[in-house]
């Protein structure tokens, strides 16, 4: 892979979604797009199309990087702090 960011490069295991729902829209009956997998915890949470926006929204409280795609058939990471988007198999 060339250019891939430390943070991606870091990524030892794929961690993928429990649930097919954003955590947070399911708190307040929301609704979302297409959702997302940190990749440090594991929350699953709405992208950017999505009204709330929860998996930016928690990239910038927690700091933690790395989101992956949680869409059946889509295998891709993307790096908030160096945006960095990397497919993989």
């Amino acid at each position: 892979m060339d250019q891939v960011c430390k943070h991606i490069a870091d990524i030892a295991e794929i961690k993928v979604a429990d649930e097919l729902v954003c955590e947070e829209c399911k708190k307040v009956d929301g609704w979302w797009v297409h959702l997302r997998t940190c990749q440090t915890c594991g929350a699953t949470l709405c992208c950017d199309s999505s009204p709330a926006k929860h998996m930016t929204k928690h990239y910038h409280h927690t700091g933690h990087p790395v989101a992956s795609s949680a869409e059946p058939g889509e295998k891709w990471l993307w790096c908030y702090a160096d945006e960095s988007f990397v497919e993989y198999e």
